[in-house]
């Protein structure tokens, strides 16, 4: 079961977040301070929290403090009802959708997705989940070990009533009385009350929030650890330290009454072993540390808490300047991860379904850090889903800018209240509605990406990879070679990696003084709203945004749509030759495929290559490195094309 998308409403800095949907793996949600980005995870947390405790929204705390006494007099009054502060819409997967399938038949549920609504209050929420009433009733009654007489009568039965009714009257068989106990549940809660908390909800994922009020402190007193614990009132960094000492097998009930430390000292050097490999596998700034942990009964000099009893003391032993300090006086960011491993790493060895909610993480470690924490995430934690917070351009992965969503609060900065609509917290859809401050970190992120992986100039052209730079420079030459209109030197071609990367580059790059910027993009239906967004937000002018088609006369067009469709086939027919088990004949192609390259991927589908696979770069390679002998088969038509192009861009320069 996965997260598919939250919306939070009337919450702390929150009126309406909008919809946020959450990436099937990582979800990053990025926001200057103050924004609300931590109202939203908790607002989350809150729905399911792995401590139980913590399932409730009070209106007093919780609700916007501009209007909450309007909101609880409201509540008293019966003027409304109340809030409904967190809607998720969760996936079922295979093996969810099996044990609802297993019980009441393959067509009980309507679809995959339900939607679950959380309210203020204790543990107050309302589900929404679709299901088939005659479906479930057919499948229960199509029993082999009924028989056919009380199958019949149960088909016919059209409500649980009469089904209920059908089965009292039958020889109470072993298969009847399981069916009559299942038909009861039904009844008194209704089907899709039965399923949603019976069968589906007991398997949903916990939230597991974790920040800096979690970390360790490196000490404690294990009888009032013990205490705390038996009292329900554990403080926030008790949490790690048990995930520590369960990680050293250790029964926490006998921890203080124990009477050999040196086995204690022993399991706990184990759990400290343990957690200095992934510390180490994952923390560059120190390869020479190893935890070390000691238990000792308390001495009068201890702190106070810990005079009496045994305590348990964290220490970082440094091998290479071969002194150890206390966990506690470590770095900031190194207590925060090393306390985050003891916990998860217990959560995972006890195979917890739990959702990672982590607010700010690495907020206190160096760039290089934020870095093996991000490496860390897609290595270790790629089995969960992981939603964080952060401003930090170090904790943005440029590679994986589908993952972000920017959070942002246009009343902080505002002179006079703005009305509800518009004020509070919010989770953008649409990158060009960012601030630039909301923008900051994104640009700081992706600045070192473009220093090493792109080519920028005073004027650049933005296309989606290099396979268009290629073929533009290879033809420009060419054609210049004719006396004809190429692309001018001026131009410095900017391949961005893919068309879903193109709006967010334009919008930090376009804003930069003495920064002339123009598109020449593939286009295709479902990118047609993001390219006209360029010009319709203002970030550059329409003649700047251009695409393929405004040159190859189509409503869709790649690159190699500018070519004579023959003649990009003889293309891949040439550079994939080894490959092909036949020469593709652009005759068998669909012709009613707008785009050459669709109608090919179409096509190897039903005829595939011996080995490998196709990629437009190839043939964009091919036809770079041959392009001196391919020349005279080139048509006027394409030259055309090309030279339309070459003149519309060279117009723009500065």
């Amino acid at each position: 079961m996965k997260l598919k998308e939250f919306r939070v409403r009337e919450f702390r800095s929150v009126w309406d977040s909008g919809p946020i949907k959450v990436d099937g793996q990582v979800t990053c949600l990025v926001g200057k301070n103050e924004a609300g980005k931590t109202a939203l995870l908790t607002a989350l947390y809150r729905t399911n929290p792995i401590i139980a405790d913590d399932a409730n929204f009070d209106a007093t705390y919780d609700y916007p403090k501009r209007e909450v006494g309007d909101y609880l007099i409201d509540i008293e009054n019966g003027g409304r009802d109340d809030a409904a502060v967190v809607e998720a819409l969760y996936e079922l997967d295979d093996s969810d959708m099996e044990v609802v399938t297993n019980s009441f038949g393959r067509k009980v549920l309507a679809g995959k997705t339900f939607t679950r609504t959380t309210y203020y209050g204790k543990a107050n929420s309302k589900f929404l989940l679709a299901t088939d009433e005659a479906a479930a009733r057919e499948h229960l009654a199509d029993n082999p070990a009924l028989p056919d007489e009380l199958k019949d009568s149960l088909k016919g039965a059209p409500d649980w009533d009469k089904f209920a009714a059908a089965l009292a009257d039958a020889e109470a068989t072993e298969a009847v009385n399981v069916l009559k106990e299942t038909v009861a549940k039904v009844r008194g809660k209704g089907l899709a009350s039965y399923i949603f908390n019976s069968l589906i909800w007991p398997r949903s994922p916990k939230y597991l929030y974790f920040d800096e009020y979690y970390q360790m402190t490196g000490q404690a007193n294990l009888a009032s650890l013990a205490a705390r614990e038996a009292q329900g009132k554990l403080e926030g960094s008790d949490y790690p330290l048990i995930g520590l000492i369960n990680l050293a097998r250790l029964d926490r009930a006998q921890l203080a009454a124990t009477q050999n430390t040196v086995e204690l000292k022993n399991k706990l050097e184990g759990a400290g072993n343990y957690l200095t490999r992934q510390v180490i596998k994952f923390w560059s700034q120190n390869q020479h540390i190893q935890m070390r942990f000691d238990v000792r009964d308390g001495k009068p000099g201890d702190p106070e808490g810990m005079r009496q009893g045994p305590n348990i003391w964290g220490e970082i032993y440094d091998t290479a300047h071969l002194a150890s300090t206390p966990l506690g006086t470590r770095s900031r960011g190194f207590v925060w991860f090393f306390s985050f491993l003891a916990w998860y790493e217990d959560v995972k060895r006890q195979k917890q379904n739990v959702i990672l909610l982590l607010d700010e993480p690495g907020l206190s470690l160096h760039g290089r850090a934020q870095a093996d924490l991000l490496r860390y995430f897609d290595a270790e934690l790629s089995t969960r889903q992981l939603l964080y917070t952060t401003h930090s351009p170090f904790m943005i992965d440029p590679t994986k800018f589908e993952r972000v969503r920017i959070v942002q609060d246009l009343g902080i900065d505002a002179k006079a209240p703005l009305p509800k609509d518009e004020d509070g917290t919010k989770a953008l859809t649409n990158v060009f509605d960012a601030t630039e401050d909301s923008l900051f970190p994104l640009q700081g992120a992706l600045g070192y990406e473009i220093q090493q992986t792109l080519f920028i100039g005073p004027n650049s052209l933005v296309v989606e990879g290099p396979a268009d730079m290629l073929f533009l420079r290879a033809i420009s030459a060419q054609l210049e070679r004719e006396g004809r209109a190429g692309l001018s030197e001026k131009w410095v071609i900017t391949p961005v990696g893919g068309s879903g990367k193109v709006p967010a580059f334009v919008a930090l790059l376009a804003s930069q003084r003495d920064l002339n910027v123009a598109t020449l993009l593939d286009i295709q239906s479902g990118d047609r709203a993001s390219i006209e967004d360029l010009y319709k937000k203002k970030l550059l002018k329409k003649k700047q945004v251009t695409t393929y088609g405004d040159f190859a006369g189509r409503d869709e067009a790649d690159v190699e749509d500018m070519f004579d469709r023959d003649f990009y086939v003889s293309l891949v027919n040439a550079e994939f030759a080894t490959q092909l088990k036949k020469p593709i004949d652009s005759k068998a192609l669909n012709a009613k495929a707008p785009r050459v390259l669709r109608s090919i991927e179409a096509y190897l589908e039903d005829n595939p290559f011996r080995s490998g696979s196709f990629g437009h770069y190839r043939p964009a390679r091919y036809f770079s490195e041959n392009v001196a002998k391919l020349w005279a088969d080139v048509s006027d038509a394409t030259k055309d094309r090309f030279e339309a192009a070459f003149v519309h861009l060279n117009a723009l320069l500065k």
